[in-house]
């Protein structure tokens, strides 16, 4: 009986049958990443007598040169993989050569039909094994992945079946779809958009960020510069980090919307309450000023269409460090949304305990001491938009397993302010498009309302700010009266036009008159 079980042992055979990995569609249904069949090619070196010849018919072939091929050829063993994964139209050029010593294996291989469109936020897998490791792909590996199934079966020594022996199958569980509420339209537009404003100001890179303001999906989500899945070639770092949610900024002006709605839902101010603008304040060495010309008397919402850095201190000031810091925290600053991407950075908030007795009011009511992504503070203004409402970002909409069973993804949400306050601040932002500072994000038919950003470029790697580059945003809202879309969009770095109201506010018009008749919003009445 032994014998025989160490018999039955060397004949099983156990053979991992692979699961079809999951497709990934956008919200329309376009295929953002599919799995196709290819073609790999492989030698056994012991069966090539004349590897230097081979290798020169071989090697224009599968596109490497002789002297790689000669030495995959020359090693001591009877399996080496010469290319994986060609097109079949490839691989049949390989085969009419008939080759001694060269096979063929058929292997999965995953394709993205958008390429650098949507690199940054599908990612990319593993070629020898599919296994997820940027973006989407990464962070749903399991959801996509399936699970692999086994091939239980009875061989002799030549690797042949033996007839009537042991043998049964577990099949593989293909894995799951995504459905994204991304939209491949929106996608394009805001990409054009965004490289035109990177050539008319000279940035070094650039994000946009689209959500849809009533449920925190992600309708673009766009970083420059990009890359292509297909061709990973020569790839750097800088190309693959999806900056919207991994590079953190301080945010400028645009945190004004934060300070100035603590001001109004604690009741220490409304919009029509007026006051004394100093021509500067100055704590010990620092001095903070206002660079635009506004009268000396300012209304909250002069203060915010003027982008009065001084009247924002006011209002901090009023507000004192635990109160504004309990807000910035409920805006979702200081921590990660929790949207479905690695690497997501939570940003830099201290606790107001922390902060220090002379400064930190002031230049956090303004918006330095703290970090954000541009993610964060595309958040910050669609819980305005959602009448005071935040609603966690998502990429994903539902998720489809393999016996066509639908999961939709429910987001988390919390209320941060009153629907009052929050109609009060989209008053305001309209007024900085109509009066202020945000006059190039007006948006042609439509009324829209938002806040430009400038702020000096921190360089961490020197632990002091830049002399010369800065970092340019506007964020905002469209329509006004009854938001559908906040559209973010920084600028890093820009050398002409470096200023959120003159380098990003074209970059926000452009996005948002293509997203509001991508998703047919009729226009405003005259």
């Amino acid at each position: 009986e032994e014998y025989a079980a160490r018999g039955l042992d060397q004949r099983l055979r156990h053979e991992t049958l692979a699961a079809d990995r999951g497709t990934i569609f956008d919200a329309e249904g376009r295929e953002l990443a599919v799995t196709v069949d290819s073609v790999t090619v492989y030698a056994n070196p012991r069966e090539i007598s004349q590897p230097e010849v081979v290798a020169r018919l071989l090697a224009p072939l599968v596109g490497r040169s002789p002297e790689t091929v000669a030495e995959l050829l020359a090693t001591d063993g009877s399996f080496v993989y010469v290319a994986r994964q060609l097109e079949r139209a490839d691989a049949d050029r390989v085969r009419e050569a008939d080759l001694p010593g060269v096979y063929f294996l058929p292997e999965p291989k995953r394709v993205y039909p958008t390429g650098p469109l949507t690199g940054q936020l599908i990612g990319f897998v593993r070629p020898d094994d599919n296994v997820g490791l940027e973006g989407l792909e990464h962070f749903y590996e399991e959801e996509l992945a399936g699970i692999p199934g086994e091939l239980l079966v009875e061989r002799d020594p030549s690797g042949k079946t033996i007839p009537q022996g042991e043998y049964s199958v577990t099949p593989a569980e293909p894995g799951s779809d995504l459905v994204l509420t991304l939209r491949t339209s929106i996608q394009f537009a805001a990409e054009q958009a965004l490289r035109a404003g990177i050539e008319r100001t000279g940035a070094s890179a650039g994000s946009v960020v689209v959500l849809e303001v009533a449920t925190g999906a992600v309708l673009a989500m766009v970083n420059l510069p990009n890359f292509d899945p297909n061709d990973r070639h020569d790839l750097t770092p800088d190309q693959v980090r999806n900056r919207a949610v991994t590079d953190v900024f301080e945010p400028g002006s645009t945190q004004k919307l934060i300070t100035v709605a603590a001001a109004l839902e604690t009741g220490l101010v409304t919009p029509e309450t007026t006051l004394e603008i100093p021509e500067r304040i100055e704590i010990l060495d620092t001095v903070f000023e206002d660079f635009t010309v506004h009268p000396e008397r300012l209304t909250v919402t002069g203060i915010v269409a003027h982008s009065s850095n001084l009247g924002t201190i006011l209002l901090g000031e009023m507000l004192g460090a635990q109160r504004l810091h309990e807000y910035m925290v409920g805006f979702g600053q200081g921590r990660a949304s929790g949207i479905d991407l690695p690497g997501e950075a939570p940003g830099v908030l201290r606790p107001s305990e922390e902060w220090c007795v002379t400064t930190c009011v002031a230049g956090t009511s303004i918006g330095y001491h703290v970090s954000v992504t541009a993610l964060q503070m595309a958040m910050a203004y669609a819980t305005i938009g959602n009448d005071g409402v935040w609603v966690q970002p998502h990429l994903v909409a539902e998720v489809v397993d393999g016996r066509g069973v639908r999961t939709a993804v429910e987001p988390a949400s919390r209320r941060v302010v009153s629907t009052r306050t929050a109609r009060q601040m989209r008053v305001m932002l309209e007024a900085v498009v109509e009066q202020g500072t945000g006059s190039l994000a007006s948006v042609e038919g439509y009324r829209v309302g938002g806040k430009t950003g400038t702020t000096k470029k921190y360089l961490s790697d020197l632990g002091e700010y830049s002399d010369e580059d800065v970092v340019a945003s506007f964020i905002g809202l469209a329509p006004i009266e009854n938001p559908r879309v906040v559209v973010a969009v920084v600028l890093d770095a820009p050398q002409e036009s470096a200023s959120g109201g003159s380098g990003a506010a074209p970059v926000f018009s452009a996005v948002a008159l293509a997203v509001l008749h991508q998703l047919g919003v009729p226009p405003d009445a005259p």
